[in-house]
């Protein structure tokens, strides 16, 4: 099989010639290690190539899941295998080496994916572009002057650029969602205690962070969720069942949909112009397909709300970043952090327990608010971003004289100001490759459930993937 062929189907699609012995696991594993070969240099997406480490998870015998020996690439932060070696974007982290799976890594084996490397991501995951000073900048293969977005940036590029078909991600803040939208993928964040935790987490980011993947189609997410979702052992939450299989919906045409419209939310700027004007093409697009679009205003305190959302992550990152110094015996300082990350943990050290329940409080307050809305809507729709795809530098984690609010506000109040809310709520929300810009970037819109509901989501998902084809682009970097 050439690269060219292996880049030209989606994961199910390559697991059914496996199946068919049309071609073998380890010829697939070659494809991709030997796209990592020629994009890498270029893009810069993938630190560690595994090739031996997969030879050897072959030999011992594939699961016969629904992505039986299609390559995979996992992030260096969130979900880890044993004898993943990692940084977690840091100088800080560098050479830690974990001794066991999580859950849901063990669930990726048996759903069939073999893992052939890992992917960047930005400082402790900190950022919505992924330009860690410990890596180097990763970039766009649409465009290799603009960012890929973050955190999961190198699993957004990877998959975008043919690559693998299915990498893994993780969503605090939009961190699936928003490399999605930079590269031209599918990004669908679950439900809250949708997919496991354990055993290393529990409340993962403070229940704002759920990890799942990005990939190239609709039913490859769904399929996958299908394979890895539910509960793990001694879990803090779950999310509800879905009455059918996820891939099943996403085959299915939903009924009509009432979709709330939202062009701006508190505190932060309006989309761009055209931003908006791509989200009126979707609102005459869902019309035509039977839809009903209504514009929705959400009233909440986004002050309060951003001092919150501050608090949870800086309160993580700094337990994190503790225990990597622990790990590693070096001293969090100038020498291992970028100045951000660093200015963080000082704020994090002024934290204590009565200031994280206030800020749980003021979440709640906020997701209760938005809850009330859905009474009235079945699908929420926003901009993917708020403006054109970042170039690179423009998102300078290691800038020195930038305050955890500073930094919040840069990457929240006119860029990447629609994703964060959903954290919070836990809802699922889905970013979809919709459009493209006159510059030739991507631009995406953001689908957002009930909670609980990525059936609606997935079959919405697979009706626009039918009504407004995606998956004939292709960037200029690409297998």
């Amino acid at each position: 099989m050439s690269i060219e062929q292996y880049s030209s189907y989606d994961g199910l699609g390559l697991a059914d010639l496996v199946r068919r012995r049309e071609v073998s696991a380890q010829e697939l594993v070659d494809c991709a290690i030997a796209a990592i070969e020629r994009l890498n240099p270029e893009l810069n997406c993938v630190v560690q190539v595994l090739r031996k480490e997969a030879q050897a998870e072959i030999r011992r015998g594939l699961s016969p899941g629904p992505f039986s020996g299609v390559p995979f690439l996992v992030k260096e932060f969130g979900m880890h295998f044993k004898g993943m070696k990692t940084s977690a974007g840091s100088r800080l982290a560098a050479g830690i080496q974990f001794d066991a799976d999580t859950e849901l890594m063990s669930r990726m084996r048996k759903a069939g994916l073999v893992t052939v490397g890992t992917t960047t991501t930005p400082e402790m995951a900190f950022n919505a572009s992924s330009e860690a000073v410990v890596y180097g900048p990763t970039r766009n293969p649409w465009n290799t002057g603009h960012s890929v977005g973050g955190s999961s940036g190198g699993a957004g590029a990877s998959v975008a650029s043919g690559i693998v078909p299915i990498a893994h991600a993780n969503d605090g803040g939009g961190s699936i969602r928003i490399p999605a939208a930079c590269n031209g993928v599918v990004g669908m964040k679950p439900s809250r205690g949708r997919t496991p935790t354990g055993p290393d987490g529990g409340m993962f980011l403070w229940g704002l962070a759920i990890e799942f993947v990005e990939t190239r189609t609709v039913r490859d997410s769904a399929a996958l969720l299908d394979a890895v979702a539910g509960p793990d052992d001694g879990y803090f939450y779950a999310a509800m069942p879905p009455t059918r299989s996820f891939l099943s919906a996403a085959m299915t045409a939903p009924k009509s949909l009432r979709i709330g419209v939202i062009d701006q939310l508190p505190g932060t700027a309006r989309a761009a112009a055209e931003q908006r004007a791509r989200l009126k093409d979707t609102c005459k697009l869902l019309e035509d397909l039977g839809h009903v679009c209504q514009p929705v205003r959400l009233k909440y305190d986004a002050e309060t709300f951003n001092e919150s959302s501050i608090m949870l992550w800086a309160a993580t990152l700094g337990h994190f970043m503790e225990q990597f110094s622990a790990m590693t015996g070096r001293k969090i300082g100038k020498r291992t952090v970028e100045a951000v990350t660093l200015e963080v943990y000082r704020y994090a050290q002024s934290l204590n327990a009565m200031k994280m329940e206030w800020a749980m409080g003021v979440q709640n307050a906020v997701s209760r608010t938005v809850g009330a809305v859905m009474r009235d809507c079945d699908v929420l729709l926003t901009p993917g971003l708020g403006g054109e795809v970042a170039k690179l530098g423009v998102l300078n984690q290691n800038a020195s004289g930038v305050g955890p609010r500073d930094w919040w506000d840069q990457m929240m109040y006119d860029y990447t100001q629609f994703t964060p809310l959903f954290n919070t709520t836990g809802q699922p929300a889905v970013m979809l490759p919709l459009w493209q810009s006159k510059a030739g970037l991507p631009i995406a819109m953001q689908f957002v459930g009930r909670m609980s509901d990525e059936e609606t989501l997935y079959s919405l998902a697979g009706q626009l993937e039918q009504a407004l084809p995606w998956a004939g682009r292709r960037p200029q970097h690409y297998a």
